[in-house]
């Protein structure tokens, strides 16, 4: 802290006096000319001639003639000790001296910087009778305490590093313990007495060793305890900018990346925004090999394959490619101009963007009925389908060789509509509407039976002991099958179509009959959210999370509509046409969060992606974007 340029007083305009070039007009070593100091000068003519007016506050800057200014919002004094924290924190030391001085404040309280060179330093003793001055000064006098306990760890640590095992001992005994504070710490500290070595040492304490980088550290941990009036958290203006970033990006309806929460990546000279053309509303795919409805669809875990399930008693197995392409600017004023642009309206290319195409992979044959439902297995090597309420079987497939590893049928008389994954992939619970509730192994064999459950939909949390299912009472019941026991968790007024599960195993996302979409919180049970825009009857409608950390929500709808919501406003941000009836089933891409599946009755399934072109009125704002974010 020394070798910077500015002393011991660098952090107090008092310390001016042994840092400060003269009023002359000295030069600072970063070409800066100074500024004489008139106000103060007069001031202190005032005093000491023994002048009869009162001495001026120190805190408040006055013109020249000694004129006090009418203080600045405290908010004013803020950003100036903030900019010198962070400019000290550059290295710009005189440049924090001059401004310290020109502005009339003092950047922390003299008391903590005298506590501040001490630390840095490495003088306990005079660190910890600062702390004396520094208690009058704190809301919370018993922080003290913990400030002393964590001088006294590292001046150990260091005696400990130094070979000084006597002076360790000593400060062990004699000072760390009678603050009879985290006793548990301190018999861990006095293991550290058998370390042969520092380098033992400094891996069983996760300790840097001894210099400016352990005492930093723990400058910031001591800092936490002082007010900022006294002294200012660490990093105070990086944090107040990342949380600034931050709330740009959550308040952003279509941010649809990784969260940084570094400011590298960003330039804060511009308000955070992501364009609509960057989220997955513009159809880049149409796949058509299914002859008949297709009634569901499913990304698998690792975000690599798409497996649609058909009325046509078949499920298709896609493979998602990656492939690189122009993003072109085109000049055009309507939307069918824009989709001519996508067939290939001349524009000029502004840079490459992935995109995602799917290939047919293989067809899986052999079902009774249609597929209604699909669960890939955790390692993604199996696929489960299932058929409509009539059906009483499963098929269990090998996706990598597309042999039918499991066909399953309890009875004739059954009706397996959906199916769950245990998160242990060797297990899985079925049912249906006809009161049969199975939990069984992988090649279909019984393991535990739940008697009378009319399931509609099933969820394995990732307790690997609960299970989610929906039912006919209009309700969502947890049933766990190793100590046979059930709860209420959700209760609807109308039946429960289908639901799913965040990631997280907090939210539910259900699709309720005449009513829609609902988000309800499993913890605490209570309904969060009913987003509108919908339409919902009776038909089974799949709706998904999706994007990253799942801030989306996507749905299918009878008005032939995909429905996409940001998931803390009910209203919709993207309504995607294009099929031309109900749509059955969206799926979002787990792993590329610009990917979105939509499967519908008109027998397609459509790939939604973010649009390959821009207007020349949006390059200027999407350059800003992606200046801040690459989005």
């Amino acid at each position: 802290m020394q070798g910077n340029g500015a002393g011991h007083n660098q952090y107090s305009r008092n310390g001016a006096q042994n840092s400060e070039p003269s009023s002359t007009g000295a030069a600072h070593s970063n070409g800066l000319q100074s500024v004489p100091n008139n106000a103060n000068t007069a001031s202190n003519n005032n005093n000491n001639n023994g002048g009869s007016a009162p001495p001026a506050d120190n805190n408040s800057p006055t013109e020249a003639g000694g004129r006090r200014k009418k203080r600045p919002a405290q908010s004013e004094e803020d950003v100036i000790r903030l900019i010198a924290q962070h400019l000290h924190h550059l290295g710009l030391n005189q440049t924090v001296d001059l401004l310290m001085q020109e502005s009339g404040y003092k950047l922390e309280h003299p008391s903590a910087t005298k506590f501040r060179n001490h630390v840095m330093e490495g003088e306990w003793d005079k660190a910890h009778s600062d702390l004396n001055e520094l208690k009058a000064l704190m809301h919370s006098p018993g922080a003290i305490v913990r400030m002393k306990f964590l001088l006294l760890q590292q001046k150990y640590l260091e005696y400990l590093e130094d070979g000084k095992v006597l002076e360790a001992l000593q400060v062990l005994r004699a000072e760390l313990t009678p603050l009879k504070y985290n006793t548990e710490l301190i018999h861990i500290l006095s293991g550290y007495l058998m370390c042969s070595h520092a380098e033992d040492l400094r891996a069983k304490a996760e300790w840097e060793g001894k210099g400016t980088s352990s005492r930093t550290k723990l400058l910031d941990k001591l800092q936490t305890y002082l007010p900022p009036s006294v002294m200012l958290p660490p990093r105070r203006l990086q944090t107040l900018l990342k949380q600034a970033v931050e709330l740009q990006r959550e308040r952003c309806l279509y941010h649809n990346t990784k969260l940084d929460s570094g400011l590298d990546s960003v330039s804060l000279l511009l308000d955070h925004a992501c364009s609509r053309k960057q989220f997955p509303c513009y159809t880049q795919q149409i796949l058509t090999e299914h002859c008949n409805e297709v009634w569901f669809c499913k990304f698998s875990n690792n975000g690599t394959k798409l497996a649609t399930g058909s009325k046509d008693t078949t499920v298709i197995v896609w493979h998602v490619d990656a492939v690189m392409s122009h993003l072109l600017i085109v000049s055009v004023s309507s939307q069918q101009d824009k989709l001519a642009g996508m067939r290939g309206l001349t524009g000029f290319p502004v840079g490459r963007q992935e995109t995602h195409q799917l290939k047919f992979m293989k067809t899986l044959e052999g079902h009774a009925y249609g597929v209604s439902y699909l669960a890939w297995s955790p390692d993604d090597a199996f696929l489960i389908a299932c058929g409509p309420d009539d059906c009483s079987e499963l098929w269990l497939w090998n996706v990598q060789t597309g042999e039918l590893r499991t066909k399953m049928s309890q009875s004739h008389e059954d009706s397996l509509t959906s199916v769950a994954w245990n998160p242990d992939g060797k297990r899985f619970v079925t049912g249906g509407q006809r009161g049969q509730f199975y939990q069984c192994d992988m090649d279909g064999n019984l393991l535990d039976s739940w008697e009378g459950v009319r399931v509609q939909c099933l969820w394995c949390l990732s307790d690997g002991r609960t299970v989610l299912a929906s039912d006919t009472h209009q309700r969502i019941r947890g049933y766990n099958f190793e100590d046979l026991t059930d709860r209420n968790i959700v209760q609807e007024d109308h039946p429960i179509m289908s639901f799913t599960v965040s990631k997280n195993g907090r939210l539910a996302l259900l699709n309720v009959a005449t009513q829609g979409v609902h988000l309800w919180d499993l913890h605490d049970r209570v309904l969060l959210r009913k987003y509108q825009g919908v339409t919902q009857g009776f038909y089974t409608i799949h709706s998904c999370f999706g994007g990253h950390n799942e801030d989306f929500i996507a749905s299918g709808s009878e008005d032939h509509k995909v429905y996409i919501w940001h998931r803390r406003s009910e209203l919709p941000i993207a309504e995607l046409t294009g099929h031309t009836r109900t749509v059955n089933c969206v799926s979002w891409n787990p792993v590329v969060p610009g990917l979105l599946a939509s499967a519908s009755d008109d027998g397609t399934v459509r790939i939604w992606g973010p649009a390959p072109f821009l207007d020349v009125q949006d390059t200027k704002g999407h350059n800003e974007c992606c200046s801040m974010d690459s989005c």
